[in-house]
């Protein structure tokens, strides 16, 4: 993580990284925070209610195929 302190970056890369295609991703580590909860926030699952009174499990048929 590089906090920048103008609009100019550089970076200093390996030897081995010249004469290839590389990519560099920049975002605010803030955001990327307040992203990342909220996606935690969001719902995955919801319960559901279901009446099984006088429901009789057959093995049997179960393991038809």
């Amino acid at each position: 993580m590089i906090t920048a302190d103008r609009n100019k970056l550089i970076l200093l890369l390996p030897d081995d990284f010249l004469g290839k295609q590389i990519e560099v991703i920049a975002f605010v580590i803030e955001e990327a925070k307040s992203k990342a909860a909220d996606l935690k926030k969001t719902k995955t699952f919801s319960a559901i209610q279901l009446d099984t009174r006088g429901f009789k499990f057959n093995r049997d048929e179960a393991n038809e195929r």
